[in-house]
């Protein structure tokens, strides 16, 4: 994933969801620890570029691998580039923290979202 400042975070969120269908990420303006959650009613507009909230002003490629925990993922953009993110796992209908899954990979973090999404469409289209 390419990280310039004039790219937009929603731009940011679109690969990541293309790569890994069942997890979203959200941007927010303070850091948080592995482990922790962040403020629902703090995220970012995901319309602002790279550049204008960033506090690490480093371009290159962020190297995301579905073995990667979600803390060290985390951790990545924040050491590397500046921005604080929050990874999401899809659950039925709803979006959650997984920040009491930070220690999972990426991969299994994915698989789990996709199998409740799984379930929701079985309920669905037994109605």
């Amino acid at each position: 994933m390419k990280i310039t400042a004039d790219k937009k975070l929603i731009d940011i969120q679109r690969e990541f969801s293309e790569k890994f269908p069942s997890l979203k990420i959200e941007f927010y303006p303070g850091h948080h620890e592995a482990g922790e959650g962040s403020p629902a009613n703090q995220t970012l507009d995901i319309q602002l570029t790279i550049g204008a909230v960033r506090s690490v002003h480093k371009e290159g490629d962020l190297h995301i691998d579905g073995e990667m925990e979600v803390r060290e993922l985390e951790q990545k953009f924040y050491d590397d580039y500046g921005l604080n993110v929050q990874v999401f796992r899809k659950s039925g209908h709803l979006w959650m923290q997984t920040s009491a899954t930070d220690h999972w990979s990426l991969d299994k973090q994915n698989r789990k979202g996709g199998h409740s999404e799984a379930i929701v469409n079985e309920e669905n289209t037994e109605v």
